[in-house]
């Protein structure tokens, strides 16, 4: 089994990876940090992993996130995806969202650990993957909201 820990550089997400990496010595299970980089430079962009003079990358995205990671947890997994753009009618937090919950079910996570300030709340904010990963019944999840 795995603990998983969507990845986005965020204090939340840092703060995630940090609580899991504490949960792992107790259960001995891997974590596994996952970054999910959209192949849309304004994407990144907006969450500031690029300057707007700097050309997008997301292989060199993906790398200072592994780079972050292995600062945080040394012993921590890293992987990375670029969602796979299966319907024009989806937002990318619909992409990242859908790619998560794919890896959750693919590496058996017991727990997914989600640095979110507005996971599982009543109203869900558009851009927040949090909430529909949390509603997954297929592992525990572990909500973040103070880093």
């Amino acid at each position: 089994m795995t603990l998983l820990v969507p990845f986005d550089g965020s204090e939340l997400s840092e703060a995630a990876l940090e609580r899991a990496t504490d949960f792992s010595e107790f259960t001995g299970e891997d974590v596994l940090a996952l970054t999910v980089v959209p192949d849309q430079p304004e994407y990144a962009l907006s969450r500031n992993w690029v300057d707007a003079e700097e050309p997008f990358d997301p292989d060199a995205v993906a790398e200072r996130f592994r780079e972050r990671v292995a600062d945080i947890a040394p012993e921590a997994k890293f992987r990375y995806e670029v969602p796979e753009d299966v319907s024009s009618m989806a937002s990318i937090t619909t992409d990242v969202t859908r790619t998560i919950r794919a890896i959750a079910h693919e590496v058996d996570a017991s727990v997914v650990f989600i640095g979110s300030e507005n996971a599982g709340r009543v109203s869900s904010p558009v851009s927040s993957v949090g909430a529909p990963v949390s509603e997954d019944p297929g592992y525990d999840v572990y909500i973040i909201r103070h880093a």
